[in-house]
């Protein structure tokens, strides 16, 4: 005989949004288009773009908001040509916005150390230590490479990188292993705030009502306002922290699926995998692309929907985005490289009210 429960529907679990996270997406829509168009005009040798041109680089669709974007920033994209000299009509940089435009250079130089180190961290991250160059193209933008990257970059550091053909499929190769870098975002902050000690035991434990907990195999949890958890449910997320596990820098085949630590470690290395791009967050689909690589959970966005304190999936914006909650204060980045704040300056030339509320949220967008 069943049980009944008196006519009532069993209580919906509930996914708590975070508004300031959900207005990140929002806020990066304009100036995507606007550092988008950036990109395309100075591609071009003649540095400007025939407006005739436009939809076969963006798309019917998106045209008409490029169009919105050129005619409602004077201040950074002028207009040439048309009906009356019979020349075709064309869109450049303004003169301050082609000054402001010529420190992408400068800041590019300055991104070259990250790159390296974050791709040579990124392969060693993986079971083979190596990754498939499609792979790597299709977050390049995410990690802030240049997009001729495989040209410009990897052929400087051959002590790092080779390009091999596995059975007709290209891949970016490690070179050599450094101990040096095998040490993740988490550990590298848990170092910072000097809860990472040699002995492996906690400073201090106790239950907090936040799920935070000071030990070397902690990670630091945001839990969304409105989520109310029980003390049974700390309780158990006090033992999740305390829990040590394998390095996500160690080879996966060494590693137990089944096993509670490998679960833990397996959310060490999408933490880790956030952390190595500009903005730490990567859509869901990009994440889903590297389970192969990185022995990435079968399940996971429920891995990510179960670890809510570290990481937050939003629907806004054209793609399911998930973003590394410890990353933002409300809805600004905490840490800009040198590319990102590039890009702050280009977009303050919209003006300083709307450079002020979309700043925060400045897009990864093509190079």
């Amino acid at each position: 005989m069943h049980k009944t429960n008196g006519g009532r529907k069993p209580k919906k679990k509930i996914y708590h949004r975070v508004h300031e996270l959900d207005r990140v997406m929002e806020l990066q829509k304009k100036p995507s288009v606007i550092l988008q168009l950036n990109s395309i005009i100075q591609s071009r040798k003649s540095d400007s773009l025939f407006l005739r041109d436009l939809e076969k680089e963006v798309g019917f669709v998106q045209k008409w908001n490029y169009m919105a974007v050129i005619e409602k920033y004077p201040s950074i994209f002028v207009v040439t040509g048309g009906k009356s000299d019979k020349s075709p009509t064309a869109v450049m940089l303004s003169e301050k916005a082609k000054r402001t435009a010529a420190l992408e250079a400068e800041a590019r130089v300055q991104m070259e150390p990250f790159l390296v180190k974050n791709l040579r961290k990124l392969l060693m991250l993986s079971v083979d230590c190596r990754v498939p160059l499609e792979k790597i193209e299709m977050i390049g933008n995410e990690m802030g490479l240049p997009c001729d990257f495989k040209k410009s970059l990897i052929p400087k550091y051959p002590q790092f990188f080779s390009v091999k053909d596995v059975s007709g499929r290209w891949y970016l190769d490690l070179e050599n292993w450094d101990s040096s870098l095998a040490v993740t975002a988490r550990e590298e902050r848990l170092a910072r705030e000097g809860l990472l000690n040699t002995g492996g035991h906690p400073k201090r434990a106790k239950i907090s009502k936040d799920g935070n907990f000071s030990g070397p195999f902690a990670f630091h949890l945001n839990f969304p306002v409105g989520f109310r958890p029980n003390m049974s449910y700390l309780e158990e997320v006090q033992r999740w922290q305390k829990m040590d596990f394998p390095s996500p820098y160690l080879n996966a085949r060494r590693v137990e699926v089944a096993d509670p630590k490998a679960r833990k470690r397996a959310v060490a290395v999408l933490h880790e995998l956030l952390s190595l791009t500009m903005e730490k967050r990567l859509t869901s689909a990009q994440l889903d692309a590297f389970h192969s690589e990185y022995r990435l959970p079968a399940r996971l966005l429920l891995c990510l929907i179960k670890h809510h304190g570290i990481f937050y999936i939003t629907n806004k914006g054209a793609k399911s985005t998930v973003i590394l909650k410890e990353a933002y204060d409300g809805s600004n980045l905490i840490n800009k490289c040198p590319l990102l704040e590039f890009r702050d300056k280009f977009l303050e030339l919209m003006g300083r009210r709307e450079a002020n509320s979309c700043i925060g949220a400045s897009s990864s967008v093509a190079n």
